[in-house]
């Protein structure tokens, strides 16, 4: 009796040893490497915004006068979202749609950059930008 209980927890440990592996190797497996399989997101070959995302990328910030003027146009918060109110009662929400511009995250990265000049190279207080 006691062998055929060691017998199954062998039986159940091989079980669990064949599971783990197959579950690690298959994380290093990218799911669309197999045969027939296209890659599920695809990039484009051709990106309209990447010639204005790398003039902004490449802009470089070295006057104190060009870093409060990005600060003051690009807007620390997106200023699109609305609430429409009538009587109390929200009629309307717009959402952000900071989200839907394609040179959203190359601003934000500039105002940064921005910021950190002032703060760092001019020992500005940049609390009224934030």
């Amino acid at each position: 009796m006691s062998q055929s209980i060691e017998g199954k927890a062998m039986a159940n440990a091989d079980v669990s040893d064949y599971t783990t592996n197959k579950i690690i190797l298959s994380n290093w497996i990218a799911p669309w490497s197999k045969g027939n399989r296209k890659n599920p997101s695809p990039q484009p070959k051709w990106d309209l915004w990447q010639p204005l995302r790398q003039r902004i990328d490449r802009l470089e910030i070295n006057t104190p006068a060009l870093a409060h003027q990005i600060c003051r146009l690009i807007p620390a918060q997106c200023p699109f979202a609305r609430k429409i109110t009538l009587f109390s009662r929200t009629i309307l929400e717009i959402p952000p749609l900071c989200k839907l511009n394609p040179l959203y995250e190359n601003l934000m990265m500039l105002r940064f950059r921005a910021l950190s000049y002032l703060a760092d190279e001019c020992g500005e207080d940049i609390g009224a930008y934030c």
